[in-house]
């Protein structure tokens, strides 16, 4: 019975110490990947992106449960994707940012502040892989979590014209256009007996003057959040300008590009109205 005993308690003092040593050795674990962390964060700072990716990933291995090295170790990614490059190297860099990105959305110890750098990162990622159709759809996500985003309401706006200038330009050509001659697009003539007719403006009116509307909603949205953002003012110019092709009668066309114009102006007057006040305040400046 004693010698029973003894062994019982060996196997205690046995388990103890393993516990002991797991604790000690989870704690050694812990303080090296955020020595790793620190690590990254100096070598992207000095732009040494597949650096700072390799201590990233090396504190995340240590700690799986240190969510910011997962979206830092995105943000490495992303840094080193260059837009409009087809390199298999690019690919891999998009390919790990998604995935990296999609990790910290996926984690529900991440904060909300860290799923909005997400978001906003995976929208910007696939505007830049002109992947519009995905970069709309995470630019909607976005003002899921930030409802008063102006960047995501400009960025729908640009998406929406950017879908349609190529075909419109198209159209222009097949009617006898330049960019520049005035509109609206020309209406189908009428068929003749025995031949069918394109209608190439009702085809695009159908196809793409929603989307137009929309774009030129979001871009209203934007300046209802700032109302000296440029940006918006230059795109509500383009969106009016071109929609405007569309447009039933001549009429229509002239009051559209009126708007067009004046939009041009606000943007100009804003532009200097910022530029006054920015001289201004380094005048006060001691």
């Amino acid at each position: 019975m004693q010698a029973f005993r003894m062994n019982s308690g060996s196997s205690l003092l046995s388990a103890g110490v393993l516990a002991l040593v797991a604790l000690v050795s989870s704690g050694c674990n812990k303080l090296e990947s955020r020595d790793n962390l620190n690590k990254g964060v100096n070598a992207f700072k000095a732009g040494q992106y597949t650096a700072a990716a390799d201590a990233f990933k090396t504190a995340i291995d240590l700690d799986p449960d240190l969510p910011v090295a997962r979206l830092y170790l995105a943000t490495a990614y992303l840094q080193q994707y260059v837009p409009g490059s087809d390199t298999p190297e690019n690919k891999r860099n998009a390919d790990a940012a998604q995935e990296q990105f999609n990790k910290v959305l996926s984690d529900p110890k991440s904060t909300d502040a860290n799923r909005l750098i997400s978001t906003q990162s995976l929208a910007s990622l696939y505007y830049n892989m002109k992947d519009f159709p995905k970069a709309e759809e995470w630019n909607k996500k976005i003002l899921q979590l930030d409802p008063k985003n102006k960047e995501a309401f400009y960025v729908l706006g640009v998406i929406a014209w950017t879908d349609f200038v190529a075909p419109d330009r198209e159209a222009r050509s097949s009617q006898g256009l330049s960019p520049e001659a005035p509109g609206p697009l020309a209406a189908a003539p009428k068929a003749k007996k025995g031949k069918d007719v394109k209608d190439v403006k009702g085809e695009l009116k159908a196809k793409y003057w929603d989307s137009l509307t929309a774009g030129i909603e979001a871009e209203k949205k934007a300046l209802a959040i700032d109302p000296e953002y440029e940006n918006a003012m230059s795109y509500m110019n383009l969106l009016v300008r071109f929609r405007a092709d569309l447009r039933d009668t001549k009429d229509e066309y002239e009051v559209d590009k009126k708007e067009a114009d004046d939009w041009v102006q606000k943007s100009l007057q804003t532009t200097k109205m910022k530029a006054a006040r920015k001289s201004k305040s380094a005048e006060q400046t001691p």
